[in-house]
């Protein structure tokens, strides 16, 4: 959810990253249907993979609710995924999410995601695994799966009111902004202050360009509902 939101086809400049960062946050909101009412609006929230806060912050901000903020240092999440990915994380994570949702609560997950397979097609293709192998290495992410994967774990929980969209468009402009804001004095100087970790990911960014143009990476949102009662 840390990518920013624009219009199809919008141009961004390095100073709309703060404002469509937040844009990002109410669009997921309102495709959700999140009441802001005083009665129905979240009074807890939990952000996994919440970073630094920023949208943690926001949220707890926005609804006067208690935020909890959940994220990995680098060093846990290169050991947590690479086991993770044996065990199937995203079938986990899920019904983590599933797990510890009060009855009735919102689930919105907002991630990238592989293009889904075709019909006839059992895996994706040899350079496009090899073009998301080179991402995870550098982000220390698990394997990816599609959108309707997800779609189909929802299911298999029994969850609710399930809806998709497919943002790509929305977050394109986001990445060359990026490069374009790393390029200048202060970002360059402010990679070579946080070390080769982080450089080495900010060499990565041509790639997801790379994925969104060839279609292979989608960032979807993926809403549900936990069933107020359990059946």
């Amino acid at each position: 959810m840390h990518h920013g939101f624009y219009d199809a086809g919008e141009a961004a400049s390095m100073s709309d990253h703060r404002r469509a960062q937040i844009r990002m946050i109410e669009e997921s909101l309102a495709f959700a249907a999140v009441p802001d009412d005083t009665e129905k609006k979240p009074k807890s929230v939990v952000d996994v993979g919440c970073g630094i806060g920023g949208s943690s912050r926001y949220l707890a901000n926005k609804y006067g609710a208690q935020c909890y903020g959940i994220t990995l240092s680098p060093v846990q999440a290169k050991r947590g995924n690479a086991l993770a990915a044996e065990q199937g994380l995203s079938d986990k994570f899920v019904s983590e999410l599933a797990r510890v949702a009060a009855p009735g609560a919102r689930i919105i997950i907002v991630t990238w995601c592989h293009r889904n397979l075709e019909p006839s097609e059992e895996s994706l293709k040899p350079d496009e695994l090899n073009l998301l192998k080179r991402i995870c290495d550098a982000y220390y992410l698990p394997d990816w799966c599609s959108p309707s994967d997800y779609v189909k774990i929802a299911e298999s929980l029994s969850l609710e009111d399930i809806r998709t969209a497919d943002w790509s468009e929305n977050v394109a402009p986001f990445w060359p902004a990026v490069i374009k804001s790393a390029l200048t004095w202060k970002g360059l100087t402010s990679l070579l202050r946080s070390g080769w970790k982080t450089i080495r990911g900010a060499m990565v960014m041509p790639l997801m360009i790379e994925g969104y143009k060839k279609g292979l990476i989608k960032f979807t949102i993926i809403t549900c509902r936990k069933p107020e009662t359990t059946r």
